[in-house]
Protein backbone atom coordinates (compact mmCIF):
# COMPACT_ATOMS: atom_id res chain seq x y z
CA UNK A 1 0.00 0.00 0.00
CA UNK A 2 1.40 3.76 -0.64
CA UNK A 3 0.84 5.87 1.77
CA UNK A 4 0.78 9.64 0.95
CA UNK A 5 3.39 12.14 3.20
CA UNK A 6 5.11 15.72 2.65
CA UNK A 7 8.25 17.42 3.52
CA UNK A 8 8.21 20.61 5.28
CA UNK A 9 10.72 21.97 2.86
CA UNK A 10 7.68 23.57 0.97
CA UNK A 11 7.19 25.71 4.58
CA UNK A 12 10.56 26.38 5.81
CA UNK A 13 14.03 25.90 3.89
CA UNK A 14 16.21 23.94 5.54
CA UNK A 15 18.97 25.12 3.44
CA UNK A 16 17.88 29.00 3.19
CA UNK A 17 15.82 29.28 6.54
CA UNK A 18 14.85 32.66 5.52
CA UNK A 19 12.58 31.38 2.98
CA UNK A 20 9.42 30.77 5.45
CA UNK A 21 11.55 31.43 8.35
CA UNK A 22 8.09 33.33 9.63
CA UNK A 23 5.94 30.13 9.36
CA UNK A 24 5.83 28.45 12.65
CA UNK A 25 6.10 24.70 12.77
CA UNK A 26 2.22 24.21 14.26
CA UNK A 27 0.96 26.12 10.64
CA UNK A 28 3.11 23.49 8.91
CA UNK A 29 2.33 20.48 10.14
CA UNK A 30 -1.68 21.71 10.70
CA UNK A 31 -1.69 22.71 7.18
CA UNK A 32 0.19 19.22 6.02
CA UNK A 33 -2.98 17.25 7.96
CA UNK A 34 -5.36 19.71 6.79
CA UNK A 35 -4.37 19.34 3.42
CA UNK A 36 -5.03 15.33 3.63
CA UNK A 37 -1.75 13.72 4.50
CA UNK A 38 -0.66 11.44 6.86
CA UNK A 39 2.99 11.62 7.12
CA UNK A 40 5.88 13.69 6.86
CA UNK A 41 9.75 14.13 7.11
CA UNK A 42 11.61 16.37 9.73
CA UNK A 43 12.38 20.02 9.12
CA UNK A 44 14.65 22.22 10.87
CA UNK A 45 11.64 23.76 13.13
CA UNK A 46 10.87 20.59 14.56
CA UNK A 47 11.33 20.44 18.39
CA UNK A 48 13.39 16.64 17.94
CA UNK A 49 14.94 17.73 21.64
CA UNK A 50 11.25 16.66 22.95
CA UNK A 51 10.83 13.74 21.70
CA UNK A 52 7.28 13.23 23.52
CA UNK A 53 5.86 16.51 22.62
CA UNK A 54 6.92 16.32 19.55
CA UNK A 55 5.03 13.14 19.10
CA UNK A 56 1.92 14.39 20.86
CA UNK A 57 1.71 17.62 18.30
CA UNK A 58 2.29 14.91 15.26
CA UNK A 59 -0.60 12.67 16.65
CA UNK A 60 -3.38 14.71 17.31
CA UNK A 61 -3.02 15.92 13.72
CA UNK A 62 -3.18 12.57 12.07
CA UNK A 63 0.77 12.49 10.98
CA UNK A 64 3.56 10.42 11.43
CA UNK A 65 6.99 11.02 10.64
CA UNK A 66 8.41 8.63 7.84
CA UNK A 67 11.53 9.56 7.15
CA UNK A 68 14.42 11.85 7.74
CA UNK A 69 17.36 13.51 5.92
CA UNK A 70 20.84 12.37 7.06
CA UNK A 71 24.14 14.06 5.99
CA UNK A 72 26.73 11.22 5.47
CA UNK A 73 30.03 12.94 5.33
CA UNK A 74 32.28 10.45 4.84
CA UNK A 75 34.80 12.62 2.37
CA UNK A 76 35.14 14.55 5.23
CA UNK A 77 34.65 13.18 8.31
CA UNK A 78 35.57 9.98 10.59
CA UNK A 79 33.75 7.13 9.67
CA UNK A 80 33.25 6.96 14.08
CA UNK A 81 32.14 10.66 13.89
CA UNK A 82 29.42 9.61 10.72
CA UNK A 83 28.58 6.30 12.88
CA UNK A 84 27.28 7.86 16.11
CA UNK A 85 25.66 10.82 14.43
CA UNK A 86 23.56 8.44 12.63
CA UNK A 87 23.08 6.47 15.49
CA UNK A 88 21.40 9.08 17.35
CA UNK A 89 19.23 9.68 14.24
CA UNK A 90 18.15 6.53 13.90
CA UNK A 91 17.19 5.85 17.55
CA UNK A 92 15.28 9.13 16.95
CA UNK A 93 13.10 8.05 13.84
CA UNK A 94 13.15 4.30 15.95
CA UNK A 95 10.70 5.84 18.41
CA UNK A 96 8.37 7.65 16.02
CA UNK A 97 7.69 4.28 14.08
CA UNK A 98 9.70 5.26 10.74
CA UNK A 99 10.98 2.58 8.72
CA UNK A 100 13.23 4.11 6.49
CA UNK A 101 16.31 6.64 6.66
CA UNK A 102 17.44 9.27 3.91
CA UNK A 103 20.11 11.49 2.98
CA UNK A 104 23.20 11.72 0.71
CA UNK A 105 27.05 12.22 0.75
CA UNK A 106 27.24 15.70 1.64
CA UNK A 107 31.08 16.18 2.75
CA UNK A 108 31.95 16.77 -0.55
CA UNK A 109 28.79 18.57 -1.89
CA UNK A 110 28.14 22.10 -3.71
CA UNK A 111 24.33 21.82 -3.64
CA UNK A 112 24.34 23.48 -0.13
CA UNK A 113 26.76 26.47 -1.72
CA UNK A 114 24.88 29.43 -2.67
CA UNK A 115 27.10 30.91 -5.03
CA UNK A 116 28.63 27.56 -6.59
CA UNK A 117 27.02 26.70 -9.78
CA UNK A 118 25.81 23.24 -10.54
CA UNK A 119 27.86 23.19 -13.51
CA UNK A 120 31.00 23.02 -11.32
CA UNK A 121 29.75 20.25 -9.69
CA UNK A 122 32.95 17.04 -9.92
CA UNK A 123 32.59 13.53 -9.15
CA UNK A 124 34.08 11.86 -6.19
CA UNK A 125 37.53 10.24 -6.57
CA UNK A 126 37.85 6.10 -5.87
CA UNK A 127 38.65 6.84 -2.78
CA UNK A 128 35.58 8.55 -1.82
CA UNK A 129 33.39 6.39 -3.68
CA UNK A 130 35.23 3.64 -1.64
CA UNK A 131 34.80 5.02 1.64
CA UNK A 132 30.95 5.82 0.77
CA UNK A 133 30.02 2.28 -0.04
CA UNK A 134 31.44 0.78 2.71
CA UNK A 135 30.08 3.16 5.14
CA UNK A 136 26.80 2.57 3.81
CA UNK A 137 26.82 -1.10 3.69
CA UNK A 138 27.88 -1.08 7.79
CA UNK A 139 25.19 1.78 8.46
CA UNK A 140 22.90 0.45 6.64
CA UNK A 141 23.79 -3.19 8.58
CA UNK A 142 23.36 -1.37 11.75
CA UNK A 143 19.80 0.59 11.06
CA UNK A 144 18.44 -2.46 9.42
CA UNK A 145 19.36 -5.31 11.83
CA UNK A 146 19.40 -3.94 14.97
CA UNK A 147 16.93 -0.86 14.56
CA UNK A 148 14.36 -2.34 11.74
CA UNK A 149 15.12 1.00 9.50
CA UNK A 150 16.01 0.74 5.86
CA UNK A 151 19.05 3.35 4.88
CA UNK A 152 17.24 4.84 1.96
CA UNK A 153 20.00 6.99 -0.37
CA UNK A 154 18.97 9.98 -1.73
CA UNK A 155 20.96 10.63 -4.79
CA UNK A 156 20.81 14.80 -5.45
CA UNK A 157 22.04 17.26 -7.95
CA UNK A 158 25.01 18.77 -6.90
CA UNK A 159 26.46 15.75 -4.38
CA UNK A 160 28.64 12.61 -5.81
CA UNK A 161 25.56 10.74 -6.42
CA UNK A 162 23.19 12.17 -8.73
CA UNK A 163 23.22 10.84 -12.93
CA UNK A 164 21.30 7.61 -13.42
CA UNK A 165 24.69 5.91 -13.78
CA UNK A 166 26.12 7.30 -10.82
CA UNK A 167 23.03 5.54 -8.71
CA UNK A 168 23.62 2.56 -11.13
CA UNK A 169 27.30 1.99 -9.57
CA UNK A 170 25.66 3.05 -5.69
CA UNK A 171 23.56 -0.07 -6.21
CA UNK A 172 25.79 -2.28 -7.45
CA UNK A 173 28.31 -2.00 -5.45
CA UNK A 174 26.24 -2.15 -1.90
CA UNK A 175 24.81 -4.54 -0.42
CA UNK A 176 20.78 -5.04 -1.39
CA UNK A 177 20.06 -5.85 1.63
CA UNK A 178 21.05 -3.06 3.62
CA UNK A 179 21.29 -0.29 1.35
CA UNK A 180 17.86 0.94 -0.68
CA UNK A 181 17.38 3.98 -2.61
CA UNK A 182 15.23 7.42 -1.81
CA UNK A 183 13.77 7.90 -5.77
CA UNK A 184 13.22 11.13 -6.60
CA UNK A 185 11.69 12.11 -10.11
CA UNK A 186 12.68 15.98 -10.26
CA UNK A 187 16.20 15.37 -9.36
CA UNK A 188 17.15 13.28 -12.37
CA UNK A 189 14.72 15.48 -14.76
CA UNK A 190 17.09 18.29 -13.70
CA UNK A 191 19.90 16.89 -14.52
CA UNK A 192 18.39 15.85 -18.08
CA UNK A 193 17.95 12.65 -17.42
CA UNK A 194 14.86 10.48 -17.67
CA UNK A 195 13.01 9.98 -14.67
CA UNK A 196 10.75 7.06 -16.44
CA UNK A 197 13.88 5.08 -17.39
CA UNK A 198 15.56 5.72 -13.86
CA UNK A 199 12.22 4.73 -11.90
CA UNK A 200 11.80 1.15 -14.03
CA UNK A 201 15.49 0.68 -13.50
CA UNK A 202 15.71 1.05 -9.91
CA UNK A 203 12.02 0.20 -8.67
CA UNK A 204 12.95 -2.93 -6.98
CA UNK A 205 15.50 -1.30 -4.92
CA UNK A 206 13.40 1.71 -3.93
CA UNK A 207 12.38 1.59 -0.53
CA UNK A 208 11.02 5.06 -0.53
CA UNK A 209 10.09 7.87 -3.08
CA UNK A 210 9.96 11.90 -3.72
CA UNK A 211 7.42 12.80 -6.26
CA UNK A 212 8.00 16.60 -7.22
CA UNK A 213 7.62 18.19 -10.65
CA UNK A 214 9.87 20.36 -12.74
CA UNK A 215 9.61 23.99 -14.21
CA UNK A 216 11.30 23.46 -17.42
CA UNK A 217 11.54 27.49 -18.20
CA UNK A 218 13.75 27.96 -15.18
CA UNK A 219 15.95 24.89 -16.43
CA UNK A 220 17.32 27.05 -19.48
CA UNK A 221 17.80 29.73 -16.96
CA UNK A 222 20.58 27.85 -14.95
CA UNK A 223 22.46 26.75 -17.78
CA UNK A 224 21.93 30.04 -19.64
CA UNK A 225 23.19 32.17 -16.07
CA UNK A 226 25.31 29.47 -14.58
CA UNK A 227 23.02 29.19 -11.32
CA UNK A 228 23.60 27.08 -8.17
CA UNK A 229 20.74 24.58 -6.70
CA UNK A 230 20.00 26.92 -4.59
CA UNK A 231 19.35 29.69 -7.02
CA UNK A 232 17.17 27.24 -9.20
CA UNK A 233 15.17 26.23 -5.57
CA UNK A 234 14.44 30.29 -5.18
CA UNK A 235 13.88 30.95 -9.13
CA UNK A 236 10.93 27.94 -8.56
CA UNK A 237 12.34 25.17 -10.60
CA UNK A 238 10.94 22.53 -8.29
CA UNK A 239 7.18 22.83 -7.64
CA UNK A 240 4.01 19.41 -6.65
CA UNK A 241 3.52 16.80 -8.61
CA UNK A 242 0.99 18.11 -11.75
CA UNK A 243 2.45 21.59 -11.91
CA UNK A 244 5.31 21.56 -13.69
CA UNK A 245 6.56 19.65 -16.78
CA UNK A 246 7.13 16.21 -16.23
CA UNK A 247 4.61 13.40 -17.08
CA UNK A 248 3.78 11.86 -14.28
CA UNK A 249 1.73 8.99 -14.99
CA UNK A 250 3.96 6.59 -16.32
CA UNK A 251 6.29 7.11 -13.37
CA UNK A 252 2.91 6.69 -11.62
CA UNK A 253 2.18 3.40 -13.46
CA UNK A 254 5.58 1.62 -12.66
CA UNK A 255 5.26 2.47 -8.65
CA UNK A 256 1.51 0.52 -8.65
CA UNK A 257 2.66 -2.01 -11.18
CA UNK A 258 5.55 -3.09 -8.56
CA UNK A 259 3.26 -3.44 -5.58
CA UNK A 260 5.39 -0.71 -3.82
CA UNK A 261 4.95 -0.75 -0.79
CA UNK A 262 6.02 2.62 1.48
CA UNK A 263 5.66 6.23 1.83
CA UNK A 264 5.67 8.46 -1.62
CA UNK A 265 6.40 12.00 -0.33
CA UNK A 266 5.73 15.41 -1.86
CA UNK A 267 9.08 17.24 -1.77
CA UNK A 268 8.73 20.13 -3.74
CA UNK A 269 11.17 23.31 -1.97
CA UNK A 270 10.06 26.36 -2.95
CA UNK A 271 9.83 29.91 -1.86
CA UNK A 272 6.68 29.95 0.66
CA UNK A 273 6.14 33.86 -0.33
CA UNK A 274 5.82 33.00 -3.86
CA UNK A 275 4.08 29.47 -3.53
CA UNK A 276 1.50 29.31 -0.90
CA UNK A 277 2.69 26.13 1.02
CA UNK A 278 -0.88 25.10 2.10
CA UNK A 279 -2.41 26.05 -1.59
CA UNK A 280 0.56 23.84 -3.29
CA UNK A 281 0.75 21.20 -0.45
CA UNK A 282 -3.25 20.75 -1.61
CA UNK A 283 -2.92 21.12 -5.08
CA UNK A 284 -0.09 18.30 -4.64
CA UNK A 285 -2.24 16.14 -2.75
CA UNK A 286 -5.47 16.29 -4.94
CA UNK A 287 -3.26 15.57 -8.12
CA UNK A 288 -1.61 12.72 -6.46
CA UNK A 289 -5.18 11.16 -5.19
CA UNK A 290 -7.45 12.09 -8.26
CA UNK A 291 -5.15 12.12 -11.48
CA UNK A 292 -2.14 9.44 -10.08
CA UNK A 293 -4.85 7.05 -8.33
CA UNK A 294 -2.61 6.38 -4.92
Amino acid sequence: MVKLGIAPIGWTNDDMPELGGQITFEQCISEMALAGYKGCEVGNKYPVNDRVLLKHMLDIRGLMICNQWFSYEFSSKSFNEVKTNFIKQIDFLSFFGAKVIGGAETGNSIHGHYNIPISRRTSGSNEMWNKLIKGLNELGKISFNEYGIKLCYHHHVGTMVESISDVDRLLNETDEKYVNLNYDCGHFYLLGEDPFEAIKKFISRTSHIHFKDVRKKVISQISENDLSFLMAVKKGVFTVPGDGDIEMRPLAEVVHNDNYEGWLVVEAEQDPNKANPYEYAKKGYEFLKNELKF
